[in-house]
């Protein structure tokens, strides 16, 4: 991801559905951060994972993938 400086975290906890956007943001060369502290995610009010925060924009798994699925390094 050269010269896109997206600040990506995801939250999760290993779940089936955590693993799915996982390998997505994988397969689509996408950089994040991983956070599995449980205590963090209820902190910040999160009561399903997993969650995606994109440039302090909160996804829920459907609105992950949806933004992964169309994502391209010059139409983020």
């Amino acid at each position: 991801m050269e010269g896109v400086n997206l600040k990506v975290t995801l939250y999760s906890t290993h779940c089936p559905i955590c693993n799915m956007v996982e390998t997505k943001l994988k397969e689509k060369g996408i950089t994040y951060q991983e956070v599995n502290d449980t205590n963090i995610m209820l902190n910040k009010g999160f009561k399903t994972v997993p969650m995606l925060e994109v440039d302090n924009k909160i996804m829920n798994s459907s609105e992950a993938i949806q933004f992964i699925n169309t994502y391209s390094e010059g139409n983020n």
